[in-house]
């Protein structure tokens, strides 16, 4: 599949035609003046032109007020964000004041719109879908997003709504830079009136399709859901750099479904062969689509995100549709593939060397008889329970009794019995170590393990009204793990330093 030349447009000749004489000359003569960043005009300093990898001094005189009044009277009004802009370009032109609302300071950054860059996604635009774009700064969300516009307004006709927040999608003049096409573009006064204006846009100008930049808030969130429930295809950019990034943000997980803890009936359980609580999707998603800028030449496309987030939900991992463009401009689609999980480690014991045959005799000390039973019955391993040191091939004891070195401990010290140590009375943390023990791999998934752990650690710290440490985990598990123990009514704070964090579980 091939696309269209990448081509950029900055309209430079305008952004220069504001400066003084003096100062345009001397940016003129830059070599690399295509990768002018901004011009930097400070009273009583020497004129600054600033690219990627350093700045030059533009004269050896001074600005002065002369020079600040000569750009400010050729752009347009400096709003309350002390911004400024000409029509019909993305220049930026940012004012600094002094105590008495006097500018002192000028930075003159360059807009510069590119040409080319949806023919990657173009297919998964035109579908009517609603699209949610995702990526770190810098890495082209908005000039994805001003493109979308163009497209869909001037080439497929469709009534195409901009919502400019801050102004990057179309630039800080009244008339909108040609980049979005004819779409119309609505201005937003304050950043925290975002949502207003978006229900503005359905409610007034009757949109077939509404684009925005940087939904960041609950209100925002659920203006975009109630959107979209009109039938009103969204295209939008959102924080976070991944689809999980969404999923673990409280405030913008609604944008793909949300996330809530289910409790399964007994029999529902043993049908699906979980646990009886359960994480589940909570709505449809606002949005269908989902696509990860990773490069601007790269990107990876979570389509039916419904399917998508109940699958995550379960255990697996996502699969996106990778697309990337080559330096000739054709666009290749793959098929991303799936990470192994890696492999269980307790307490950085390695698994036992041992017969395939022989029967693994385990003493356990302060560890639960019955989920030890149960562990061994549900992973198939070749273990009994011993009665007696003395019977052992191996102790499986608690953390704080290792630190506690009871008789016991000595004794199996003395023997030279090996000692596995768990950090909870949990059947999640007997079975983990069990799996290290024989080397087997996971039963569950990674996911499915850490929800039944913490269902079993709050019965335990309802029972016996002492804190239980729970297994590292990753931020996201670690959140999910915080809204269990919420619903029953127990504290819980995160412990530790990445990767070796986890929950602790307090009584009430």
């Amino acid at each position: 599949m091939a696309g269209p030349q990448v081509h950029i447009s900055d309209n430079l000749d305008v952004l220069l035609g504001i400066l003084p004489s003096p100062i345009r000359d001397a940016i003129e003569r830059q070599p690399e003046l295509d990768e002018l960043l901004e011009v930097v005009l400070d009273l009583g300093r020497e004129p600054e032109a600033r690219f990627p990898a350093h700045a030059v001094r533009l004269s050896d005189g001074f600005v002065n007020r002369e020079d600040m009044q000569h750009v400010i009277g050729r752009v347009g009004t400096f709003g309350k964000d002390n911004r400024a802009g000409i029509e019909r370009t993305l220049h930026r032109i940012s004012a600094i004041r002094n105590r008495v609302g006097e500018i002192i300071g000028l930075t003159c950054r360059v807009g510069r719109a590119v040409f080319g860059t949806v023919d990657i996604v173009r297919d998964v635009i035109e579908s009517g879908q609603s699209v949610l774009l995702v990526g770190r700064p810098g890495v082209g969300k908005t000039t994805l997003l001003r493109e979308a516009a163009r497209v869909l307004s001037d080439e497929i006709g469709k009534r195409v709504v901009v919502v400019d927040t801050s102004n990057e999608i179309a630039g800080d003049g009244d008339i909108p830079h040609p980049g979005i096409g004819r779409a119309r573009r609505m201005q937003v006064p304050y950043p925290e009136l975002q949502h207003a204006v978006m229900i503005e846009a359905v409610e007034n100008h009757m949109p077939e399709v509404i684009v925005i930049d940087e939904i960041g808030t609950e209100a925002e969130a659920l203006a975009a859901r109630t959107i979209a429930e009109r039938g009103v295809q969204l295209i939008a950019t959102a924080h976070g750099n991944t689809l999980d990034n969404l999923l673990q943000n409280p405030t913008l997980c609604d944008l793909v479904g949300g996330i809530q803890a289910v409790t399964l009936s007994d029999e529902e359980a043993r049908r699906r062969g979980t646990q009886k609580t359960v994480l589940e999707r909570k709505a449809p998603p606002t949005f269908e689509v989902v696509i990860e800028i990773q490069e601007q030449d790269k990107l990876a496309v979570h389509h039916d995100v419904a399917r998508v987030v109940d699958r995550f939900l379960r255990g697996d991992m996502p699969r996106p549709e990778l697309r990337t463009r080559t330096a000739e401009g054709e666009v290749r689609i793959s098929a991303d593939g799936e990470q192994p999980a890696p492999p269980a480690v307790t307490d950085g014991h390695p698994p036992v060397s041992k017969s395939p045959h022989k029967i693994v005799r385990i003493y356990p000390y302060a560890v639960s008889r019955n989920r030890l039973e149960r562990a061994i019955r549900e992973l198939r391993v070749p273990a009994d329970i011993a009665n007696t040191l003395a019977d052992a091939d191996l102790m499986i004891t608690l953390k704080s009794q290792e630190k506690r070195q009871p008789k016991r401990l000595r004794e199996a010290g003395t023997r030279g019995l090996p000692m596995h140590v768990i950090k909870s009375n949990t059947l999640s943390q007997i079975e983990a170590c069990l799996r290290a023990v024989f080397g087997v791999g996971d039963r569950l998934n990674s996911d499915e393990m850490a929800l039944r752990e913490v269902e079993e650690a709050i019965s335990e710290v309802m029972a016996s009204a002492q804190p239980v440490e729970l297994s590292p985990q990753n931020s996201y598990i670690r959140r999910l793990q915080h809204t269990f123990v919420q619903r029953y009514g127990l504290s819980s704070e995160s412990k530790g330093t990445d990767p070796f964090r986890r929950v602790v579980i307090y009584p009430q």
